[in-house]
């Protein structure tokens, strides 16, 4: 992996810190604040996103960060780094132990790197494009289902769920009657690096954010796995809709999903 070999090793570093101040924090009480009617953030989700962007802007000074809170800085590079501090929020502030932080660099549109961190698991997913996909420098595959009732999926549901028609509800219910079973558990990056291991076969999601999306697609595409939208055309870490799975499911799953 010697190109990007830099950018590796320090998102690589800011995960595992992350990791730990998640840890910390945990055995503490959680300040909590509303972003929205059920979306929250918590002071750590700040404390770390703020010191993997002083970490970045001294490392690399010239590429621009998208992070989940503090949105868009930098001076229009051709780098862009897509940091979610923890993905997972309302896990974290309920002491639910399925979070993690997310890591991901953009070059010219193109994500070419990964990285998801879970400290309560103490798994780190990385990837670099055209390199392969690894779990704790194992490399990972998908699975190698063939057959949607045969297959565990993994979703997520909007944070607007109450005021809006698109809910995802009708794909739960028609995806639950034709797979053996769907994973609800609350941080899509987690979904998406346990899809590019093998341990789902298949997630889909409407309305997530960049962030969200950045490192696992990333891992899905180098662990052999599909990422389109729901149509099966190109999927943009910028679109509301994300169907990754193994490949071989990837039509089956296809056919049923709906927008609303």
């Amino acid at each position: 992996m010697a190109k990007f070999r830099q950018e590796l090793k320090l998102a690589q570093e800011l995960a595992l810190q992350a990791g730990q101040m998640m840890k910390r924090a945990s055995q503490k009480k959680i300040d909590i604040r509303m972003k929205g009617r059920v979306d929250l953030v918590t002071a750590i989700d700040l404390k770390i996103e703020k010191m993997i962007k002083r970490s970045i802007a001294k490392n690399f000074p010239t590429h621009d960060i998208l992070a989940e809170e503090s949105g868009i800085s930098g001076s229009q590079s051709d780098y862009r780094w897509i940091i979610d501090p923890i993905d997972g929020t309302t896990n974290f502030a309920h002491g639910y132990p399925v979070y993690c932080v997310s890591i991901g660099v953009e070059l010219d549109g193109e994500i070419v790197l990964g990285v998801i961190y879970n400290p309560n698991m103490d798994e780190l997913f990385y990837a670099v494009r055209g390199n392969g996909a690894f779990l704790n420098r194992r490399r990972i595959s998908v699975s190698s289902t063939l057959k949607l009732e045969q297959s565990l999926l993994a979703t997520g549901f909007p944070y607007d769920i109450a005021e809006s028609k698109i809910t995802n509800l009708g794909n739960f219910g028609r995806m639950y009657k034709l797979s053996r079973g769907i994973r609800r558990g609350g941080s899509a990056a987690i979904d998406l690096a346990y899809t590019a291991c093998g341990r789902f076969d298949g997630f889909w999601e409407l309305k997530l954010k960049p962030w969200d999306m950045a490192a696992g697609v990333l891992l899905i595409s180098e662990a052999g796995g599909k990422v389109t939208n729901f149509k099966g055309g190109r999927q943009s870490i910028y679109d509301s809709q994300l169907l990754a799975t193994n490949g071989k499911i990837h039509k089956q799953m296809q056919k049923h999903l709906k927008i609303g």
